[in-house]
């Protein structure tokens, strides 16, 4: 199939993109890697008069440290993610959320802005970013703002992203000492998007949690904080009992919604294996 006629740009700056944005409003699309929009412009799902590809915005890609945080632009593809020195020493759970998805064609293509903003609800990103307490950075015709990954993913393929605003940058936070974290997923075995996937990271001192932050992606039409998790093991010892125990609590309080992969029954049964086996691996992985 092929898609309706569009009118293409290439900005070379995030202000000429967001002119571009603001001259042609609705009748606009944002081109990142491309593995959402493109496939749905093909079926005619998606008819653009005008496409603005973000490839050569200068400084929208790229990997760096700034005040204790990682700090990656939204253009930075998935591969760079998966393989930076950077990100396997200050935040290894990030680098392979990275390498689990799709396949090397896809990651040496897709992003992590593009896969944000997007908000497919059985996206790795979305979990991973919710569990690290990270800020994605949004410009605009009025300037820059942060919205914290808590604030971000508001419904189906929804965001909190404004229709005239561009995401810029993700910042991760350091990790504190004797922290530690794992993301697990139950993969589709065409797509690898996440059936379920789970994203916990655990401090633990002296053998208990003192602060956990879980988080599930492909259960229901966002992903979504597991509070019912969080709140059963803080405060308890990071063994396996304790960790069965929380693990119960994982579908509890997030929308699970039954569609071609497994009924609610079976989703939820997937969210709780899989809160158990990250809480597992971030236990496992503190130092």
């Amino acid at each position: 199939m092929y898609p309706a006629q569009f009118e293409y740009h290439t900005p070379g700056t995030v202000r000429e993109a967001l002119d571009l944005l603001g001259r042609h409003k609705d009748d606009a699309k944002l081109l990142a890697g491309g593995h959402s929009l493109l496939p749905a412009m093909k079926l005619r799902l998606a008819q653009p008069k005008h496409l603005v590809d973000l490839r050569k915005v200068s400084g929208l890609s790229g990997i760096k440290e700034d005040g204790g945080a990682l700090v990656i632009g939204a253009m930075t593809t998935h591969y760079q993610v998966e393989s930076s020195a950077v990100v396997k020493s200050k935040c290894p759970m990030l680098a392979a959320v990275a390498a689990q998805i799709g396949d090397p064609m896809v990651r040496n293509m897709g992003t992590i802005g593009g896969s944000l903003a997007h908000a497919d609800p059985a996206a790795d990103y979305p979990a991973a970013i919710i569990a690290l307490g990270a800020e994605m950075v949004a410009e605009g015709p009025k300037g820059k703002r942060t919205i914290k990954a808590d604030d971000f993913f508001k419904g189906l393929l929804t965001t909190a992203l404004a229709e005239d605003e561009i995401l810029t940058e993700v910042r991760v936070p350091a990790m504190a000492g004797k922290t530690g974290a794992a993301y697990m997923k139950f993969p589709h075995p065409a797509s690898r998007f996440a059936v379920v996937g789970v994203a916990a990271v655990l401090s633990v001192d002296g053998g208990k949690v003192g602060k956990a932050s879980v988080a599930v992606t492909g259960a229901g039409t966002k992903a979504v904080r597991a509070k019912g998790v969080e709140a059963a093991i803080t405060g308890k010892a990071a063994d396996a009992a304790s960790i069965q125990a929380a693990a119960e609590k994982a579908a509890e309080g997030v929308d699970v919604q039954a569609d071609l992969q497994g009924s609610v029954e079976y989703k939820s049964h997937l969210v709780r294996v899989f809160a158990k086996r990250a809480m597992e691996a971030a236990a496992a992985a503190v130092k």
